[in-house]
Formats: structure tokens, sequence, C-alpha cells
């Protein structure tokens, strides 16, 4: 079956150069690899196995406080700019010689 591929520079760079000193054609290299790749993936998972869910996060509570109250994308953005507000007006200085 005939594909295409986008591979960075460097990679195929890398094949071709592994290909020619093997003595062998970049399809046939290309082709152990995956073969390769794909031997060793079903020896140590399943195929239901593949997704994977993200890492926890890990958050801190004060023992006996009540959880922070869960807020939209919007509110923690509002929050974010005054922040980033708060923080340019303190490091800002005056302008000299203007009103």
């Amino acid at each position: 079956m005939r594909t295409t591929l986008d591979l960075p520079d460097d990679l195929f760079r890398e094949a071709k150069t592994r290909a020619v000193r093997q003595g062998t054609t970049l399809k046939q290299l290309i082709t152990e690899c995956i073969r390769s790749g794909l031997r060793g993936q079903q020896n140590t998972t399943s195929p239901g196995t593949i997704r994977r869910s993200p890492p926890p996060v890990a958050i801190r509570r004060v023992a006996g406080g009540s959880p922070a109250p869960a807020r939209s994308n919007r509110e923690l953005n509002v929050l974010l700019e005054e922040e980033e507000v708060s923080a340019s007006r303190a490091t800002a200085q005056p302008l000299q010689g203007k009103p």
C-alpha cells in the first residue's frame, strides 16, 4: 500500500543514512522499524489501555476549611486580569514632566 509520511528533515536524513549503511532501501528500513515497534507494543499494552488520563493535580486544603468555590473560565480570566493590572500598577513608574 502506498502512503505519504511527513518526517522532520533530521529524522529523514538519519533514516536514509542508516539504510545506506545497512545496504537496504529506505522503504525496507522503515517497514522493519514499524514492524518492530508494533511487535513491542503488542507485548506491553492492550488496545483498551492506550488512552491515558491526565496526571493528578495536588490541591492543598486547610484542615477543617471548606474547599474553594468552583469558578467558570470567564471568572478565572477576570481574576487573572485583575492580578495582572494590580501587579503592573505596582511596578509602573510615574511619568516625569506629565500631569
